[in-house]
């Protein structure tokens, strides 16, 4: 491996180590946060030590050849018992059966990390080897066994994750099955590196060499196989939080078309909230909320249920759902209310339509963000899934809804061409939203909204 292989995973986790940090000044810091913060800090130092360069370095700073040896296999094995504190921690259950595994693992990953100094002052190493440690003096007393020390821990550490996270992937789903599996891939990396060091080393105690294994196969192992553990402990982590803001993002642009259409014209005098641009996502989408409902708010002294209905009937005529066409109606009154309103008229002098305006508006919005969603989408064209095919146009009889009649069919047909959920109101349609029940001198229904809707919107 190069230098650079040993380094550059080492800035990337520490990085994610420092990114991370905040999250202990927050009140008491939570177990996982400590485990995953030990996990990250642990395998910088892993890759780092393990350096060619900074072996050179640690052994010429020292005066003792090959410390940094057993310094590597500390901090290796300290990375197992962080890998088998946070698993212990990330599965829960009773708070005091989580403590008794972690303690067990932290003093068995102490007892093994307390053994390899020893072991090393009792041994001999006199040549300093910065690549093959393990294979050079795999016969020589008590360095044996502080090598095969260090691998069996690291071993069974993997084989243990490995039972747990499979076991586990099974009975979860979405970002920590995603997790698991990641760590089972890494995991598994781990089981290859320790299997190949274990191998070479038994190789030589039978007289024979194979020490490609040590030097050439494992170190590109364990550089692999932590990156990826880091990355499958990392994800349920992050990913929820990845998830919420692209979620948040998503919302805050397809409310844009609805604001576009509400916010005020320049020359009212309304103050608008600047929002910084490092704002998070969620603020940005609270604010845009807050503001197109104050708008709403506004308009209902010019809304006209006369409007909406007129838009609604026009919508289900050329094919679109109930669902749609109940907020396209709304859309068609709200933006003929805002022209109304940008325009200088009077509010409606029909309080009943008024009044039935608003409670459509309030009813088809409801609780929760995806309604006005919903809202802003009905400023745009009808999807083309919801259009009927136009050879089945005569396919129902006169008199039953929905039932078209040739010039009907006409009109529908220029609405499809046109591409928008435009709507031309026939001369009976116009006469009916006149009734009798319509106040002399209440001005008439708003403007085509499909056309008000289209100008604004496009």
């Amino acid at each position: 491996m190069r230098n650079s292989d040993y380094y550059v995973p080492t800035v990337a986790l520490f990085i994610a180590f420092v990114a991370k940090l905040p999250a202990v000044r927050r009140g008491r810091p939570d177990p996982m946060v400590r485990s995953v913060l030990a996990l990250l800090f642990t395998a910088a130092l892993c890759f780092f030590f393990a350096a060619p360069p900074t072996i050179v370095r640690v052994n010429r700073i020292t005066g003792v050849t090959n410390l940094s040896a057993p310094l590597v296999y500390c901090i290796m094995c300290a990375f197992s018992c962080a890998c088998m504190v946070l698993i212990v921690n990330w599965r829960g259950g009773p708070r005091e059966r989580i403590r008794r595994a972690s303690l067990t693992w932290i003093t068995f990953y102490g007892v093994v990390i307390a053994a390899l100094p020893v072991l090393f002052v009792l041994g001999d190493t006199p040549v300093e080897r910065l690549r093959d440690f393990d294979t050079y003096y795999a016969t020589t007393p008590f360095i044996r066994e502080l090598v095969v020390t260090y691998l069996v821990a690291h071993i069974v550490s993997a084989v243990v994750t490995t039972v747990l996270c499979l076991r586990w992937a099974r009975a979860v789903g979405q970002w920590l099955r995603l997790g698991l599996i990641v760590l089972v891939a890494g995991l598994t990396l781990n089981l290859a590196f320790g299997f190949a060091k274990l191998t070479a080393v038994v190789v030589r105690w039978t007289g024979s060499e194979c020490d490609a294994l040590s030097t050439a196969v494992a170190p590109p192992l364990a550089a692999l196989g932590g990156l990826t553990l880091t990355a499958g402990f990392l994800l349920p982590l992050l990913g929820p939080r990845a998830e919420g803001l692209l979620r948040s993002w998503r919302a805050y642009g397809r409310l844009g078309a609805l604001w576009r259409q509400l916010r005020p014209a320049p020359g009212e005098r309304r103050e608008v909230p600047r929002i910084p641009w490092w704002a998070p996502a969620e603020l940005r989408l609270t604010v845009r909320e807050t503001l197109i409902h104050d708008e709403l708010l506004r308009l209902q002294p010019y809304l006209d249920d006369r409007v909406r209905r007129l838009a609604y009937e026009a919508a289900l005529g050329i094919g679109a759902t109930e669902r749609r066409a109940g907020m396209t109606g709304v859309a068609a009154m709200v933006v003929a209310a805002v022209e109304a309103r940008r325009s200088g008229s009077c509010p409606a002098s029909d309080e009943e339509h008024c009044q039935a305006g608003a409670r459509a508006l309030t009813a088809e919005l409801g609780p929760g963000r995806e309604r006005l969603v919903r809202l802003s989408g009905a400023l745009g064209p009808l999807p083309e899934q919801d259009h009927r095919p136009e050879d089945r146009a005569g396919d129902r009889p006169e008199g039953r809804p929905g039932g078209r009649s040739k010039g009907r069919s006409k009109r529908r047909a220029e609405g499809r061409t046109q591409g928008r959920w435009a709507w031309r109101p026939s001369a009976g349609r116009a006469d009916r939203a006149e009734s009798p029940a319509t106040p002399a001198g209440a001005p008439a229904p708003g403007p085509a909204p499909s056309q008000n809707a289209e100008t604004r919107t496009r």
